[in-house]
């Protein structure tokens, strides 16, 4: 019996660690999904992966994933968006909001398995960890590494604000999606869809 459950605590593990890679590779494809706009954040679909990465890994294992990029950028490998890499991001306009990705797909993760994945929350975990959350790191920080006041740095932060919406419904879409395709992807941590978005 105690090796069975060695054996199964290994497996476990290694479906975990491949989990947590994977989406890191998401993360880091969707990063080359990039419009540059004044200001110095561009406008990405890299934040998609990393509220997909919440949703799908939970609050354990999605900040492993998106830390797992962050070591890869900091090594200097381009896997930011724009091809960014290298230790300068990280005191650059955009540190704050990379920072932000972890304590965002926490807040992420914990939303969507207080209950059952629906579409309405997986919208709301997206919503306040996806992009409140990071808001709140980015945007102080932006202000400061530019020498802006930060209430001119949040209202010029509101035109990512419509994009940022439309990847919360889409990692919503491809998330449900997802569970319905293989389930096994969410691992055994998170509730089944409700049947009322089965027939959705």
């Amino acid at each position: 019996m105690a090796l069975q459950e060695t054996r199964k605590q290994r497996g476990d593990l290694g479906r975990d660690l491949a989990r947590v890679a994977l989406l890191a590779a998401l993360i880091t494809v969707l990063g080359t999904v990039t419009v540059p706009i004044p200001g110095g954040v561009p406008i990405t679909a890299q934040t998609l992966g990393v509220m997909l990465a919440g949703v799908i890994l939970g609050p354990r294992l999605a900040p492993l994933s998106v830390l797992l990029v962050l070591a890869l950028a900091a090594v200097g490998l381009p896997v930011l968006a724009g091809g960014r890499g290298g230790l300068g991001v990280f005191v650059g306009p955009t540190a704050g909001y990379l920072v932000g990705w972890v304590a965002g797909v926490v807040v992420v993760g914990l939303i969507v398995r207080t209950g059952r994945l629906t579409w309405w929350r997986i919208v709301l975990a997206t919503v306040v960890g996806g992009i409140l959350v990071v808001y709140l790191f980015g945007i102080p920080v932006q202000s400061l590494v530019l020498g802006v006041d930060l209430l001119p740095t949040a209202l010029s932060s509101l035109v990512f604000l419509p994009g940022d919406l439309l990847k919360a419904v889409a990692a919503a879409a491809l998330a449900l999606a997802l569970n319905r395709a293989y389930p096994r992807a969410f691992g055994d941590r998170i509730t089944p869809v409700a049947a009322s978005a089965r027939a959705a």
